[in-house]
């Protein structure tokens, strides 16, 4: 009896925590749906709403407005003169057959649009596009999944193809020439090939290093097209293009500061934009000048011609300690505390574009150029040889 009644004297202790809990819950919930109909009349953008353009701004990862500055027409998209005819071309050929596009290659330095063009092609042909890239397509299911989910005319995006690993490129060749998947079923002697007949299709690649694809890949391509560059004057217009989609006034000359200090890149033109802009609202009305935009990109370290600090630091380094070179990529390394791949990839590119830097057969260089536009004198000794 004794055991009973100590049971039956602790239920009602386990039952008041309880009860409280309830109760807090309970209050919980009524103080939420309070605030669900305090702010339901003014807060609209916690209802879903579909995007009709989803597909086709399937790169942007990030926010509404980054994926907003994506042109979706050949008609919007700024630069690339050459290249956007050459593709007209192509575009009205295939429509007046009723035809997909030949597969098509797109290579070139990053940042410079390759997948916004592969985006318009699919809107100017009124066809969706399946957008990976090359290191995720590890097996040969993975390749196959996007094969057998293609429709007529659609347009699969791999991007930095020169990646792919050999069983996924080599699936790819019969799917490339003749629209067919073959598919290995069983294994050991038991093993037999089947093939899928696929809808015809558009494979487009993009690349940063054509040399690194192999030969029969890249010989499969209808149309191969190098990205170059870009003008000032065009990123003049992609950053008054960027500032009327982002709702930010900004007149033309400070674009033009901007533009010039992008690398050639749009980008990085972008990006430098969102930071001015940054810059911007906190120190001043929220409108982008030259003033505005040069003191902001001082202060982010970019000089009028893109440099960065560590572009700088590089120069400066090779100047001060070794005369202007030449010098050796891993002293260069060494003694600017970068890996010398990074130093070989990132920053020399830009460095050898505009002149700034030499290779030569004993190392690198320093120009006269980079000399006068860091402020040391144009005489100072150069091993040049």
């Amino acid at each position: 009896m004794a055991i009973i009644s100590s049971q039956s004297g602790k239920t009602p202790d386990r039952s008041r925590p309880q009860r409280r809990t309830d109760d807090a819950n309970s209050s919980a919930d009524s103080s939420d749906a309070s605030a669900r109909r305090s702010s339901s009349g003014n807060n609209r953008l916690l209802r879903p709403q579909a995007n009709s353009n989803e597909d086709l701004a399937v790169e942007d990862t990030g926010s509404p407005s980054d994926a907003s500055l994506r042109p979706q027409s050949l008609s919007d998209y700024i630069g690339q003169r050459e290249l956007k005819e050459v593709l007209g071309i192509a575009i009205s050929a295939a429509q007046a057959r009723s035809e997909p596009l030949d597969h098509l290659m797109f290579y070139g330095p990053p940042g410079l649009g390759k997948t916004t063009v592969c985006a318009a092609l699919a809107y100017e042909m009124g066809v969706k596009m399946h957008m990976t890239s090359a290191p995720a397509l590890e097996g040969a299911k993975d390749i196959a999944g996007y094969l057998v989910n293609l429709k007529l005319g659609d347009i699969l995006f791999i991007d930095e193809i020169h990646r792919l690993p050999k069983v996924t490129e080599e699936m790819l060749y019969p799917a490339m020439e003749d629209y067919r998947l073959d598919i290995t079923v069983g294994k050991g002697r038991s093993a037999r090939v089947t093939s899928l007949k696929l809808p015809r299709f558009t494979l487009v690649g993009a690349t940063t290093k054509v040399g690194a694809l192999t030969a029969p890949l890249r010989d499969r391509f209808g149309l191969v097209q190098r990205l170059r560059f870009y003008e000032t004057e065009e990123l003049v217009d992609i950053v008054l293009r960027t500032g009327r989609l982002l709702e930010t006034p900004v007149d033309r000359q400070g674009a033009i500061e901007i533009a010039r200090r992008s690398r050639g890149t749009p980008r990085i033109a972008n990006r430098l934009f969102k930071r001015v802009r940054d810059y911007a609202q906190v120190k001043s009305n929220g409108a982008i000048d030259a003033n505005i935009a040069a003191t902001a990109l001082e202060l982010f370290n970019v000089d009028p011609l893109g440099l960065d600090w560590t572009d700088r630091k590089l120069l400066k380094m090779m100047i001060e300690n070794f005369d202007g070179g030449p010098v050796g990529l891993d002293t260069m390394a060494a003694a600017t505390g970068e890996d010398s791949q990074t130093i070989e990839e990132v920053y020399e590119p830009y460095l050898l574009q505009i002149g700034f830097l030499q290779r030569t057969a004993r190392g690198r260089v320093v120009t006269a150029a980079a000399l006068q536009h860091l402020g040391y004198e144009v005489n100072l000794p150069l091993n040049l040889w």
